[in-house]
């Protein structure tokens, strides 16, 4: 049985951006931490805003080359 080369663009695409939760976590969990300190406030949200902004290029570029078009 074959399957279209998009259906495992977009598994591929699915699994890439659902490590990106398990990467968020452990930010997420440690959240009060971060902000206790000055210092490190600035620091861990420059850190997250770059690893978010990372995933939003790749995101649109994703979505510009048509791989989350679905026929």
């Amino acid at each position: 049985m074959k399957f279209d080369i998009r259906y495992y663009l977009i598994a591929i695409i699915f699994i890439i951006f659902d490590l990106e939760i398990a990467f968020l976590f452990p930010w997420a969990a440690i959240f009060k931490e971060i902000v206790e300190t000055p210092a490190m406030k600035m620091f861990g949200f420059v850190e997250m805003f770059v690893f978010i902004g990372i995933l939003l290029v790749g995101y649109i570029y994703a979505w510009a080359k048509g791989a989350l078009d679905w026929e």
